[in-house]
């Protein structure tokens, strides 16, 4: 949706100059999102861009031209966006979501997982937020897992997370939605960028063969169908300010890393015979995590709010076309 207004141009004919007033359609909703410049922020902002909303986007250490740089642990810096921005909606990516990084450091992470929030959800009073968190605040022993099951996560970084969570409704009780997605794959800037896509080179390479974990179900999920949830929701709280609380997003097709990587090489049409299934967790293998987090996504389809889930082989050939050998040279066109 939008409003009508006017704007004064001139027209120049031979011999003759006219100003005009022409009808101009400006988005009246506006949506705020943090960490814009990452995987699913990029995916978020394209979405409510591509949508007649007008976006704001915001990043730190990747903030580029068309995204504000903000540091969010800078309480006046956040309210001057807020204020100067006057967003309906904020949809809040931003977070450290490696769990071996959080891992190794803890401050930081800490930092902008939790004080974050508490500081995005103190300005964004009659602001509807959607905060995005991790099925890792769940410890995988007995899955699925809905909304109202106790969180018990097994790492920092599921615990960080679930502290945000916390955060986001104590500050905003009226106003806020938190959205459990699980693993997440998209157009990556760089393979390495999604622990999905990151085993790309592996599968590609097939000169040697690897061991890939097969072990931990997971259930990878294409950003641009978490983008979709987003907007689903924003659209609605707009029409409907109850709605609020926790909700849970997942793609329904279960995998092992190990099955992931067979799936990208049948994709593409590439061989995977060298890839070798490791059905133990190696000692050190870094941050504990669940063994199946599976979420119970019943209360957004009973909403009408969720969206169909993009087949992994569709979604993942649209995100790593580009990091072909024979097509390296789109990437700097594309991403």
């Amino acid at each position: 949706m939008s409003i009508r207004d006017k704007e004064l141009k001139i027209h120049f004919k031979p011999g003759h100059v006219e100003l005009v007033q022409d009808e101009v359609y400006t988005p009246y909703r506006r949506v705020l999102v943090t960490g814009a410049t990452g995987l699913l922020g990029r995916a978020v902002y394209k979405e409510f861009k591509n949508n007649d909303w007008d976006a704001l986007g915001c990043g730190y250490n990747r903030a580029r031209p068309c995204f504000l740089k903000c540091n969010l642990l800078d309480e006046d810096a956040v309210r001057g966006v807020i204020q100067g921005f006057q967003p309906h909606v904020i949809v809040h990516c931003a977070a450290e979501r490696r769990p071996d990084v959080v891992e190794r450091h803890t401050e930081a992470a800490m930092n902008l997982n939790v004080h974050a929030c508490s500081t995005l959800a103190k300005e964004a009073d009659g602001i509807f937020l959607i905060y995005i968190s991790t099925d890792y605040v769940f410890d995988g022993r007995n899955p699925p897992y809905g909304e109202n099951d106790a969180p018990n996560p097994l790492n920092l970084y599921g615990k960080s997370k679930l502290e945000g969570e916390r955060e986001i409704l104590r500050h905003c009780p009226a106003g806020a939605a938190v959205l459990r997605v699980p693993i997440l794959f998209g157009e990556v800037e760089k393979v390495e960028e999604s622990a999905v896509t990151v085993v790309w080179d592996r599968v590609q390479e097939g000169a040697e063969s690897c061991t890939i974990d097969h072990c931990q179900q997971r259930f990878p999920t294409y950003t641009n169908d978490v983008a979709r949830v987003c907007r689903n929701m924003a659209e609605r709280a707009l029409q409907d300010p109850s709605l609020r609380g926790i909700f849970h997003y997942s793609a329904k097709e279960q995998m092992t890393k190990y099955e992931m990587a067979c799936a990208i090489a049948d994709a593409f049409n590439l061989p995977s015979s060298h890839l070798i299934p490791m059905t133990e967790q190696p000692a050190g293998a870094g941050a504990q995590r669940p063994q199946n987090a599976q979420l119970e996504c019943s209360r957004l389809e009973l909403l009408g709010l969720s969206a169909e889930p993009t087949p992994f082989k569709t979604a993942i050939r649209d995100s790593l076309w580009p990091f072909q050998h024979d097509k390296r040279w789109r990437q700097t066109v594309f991403h």
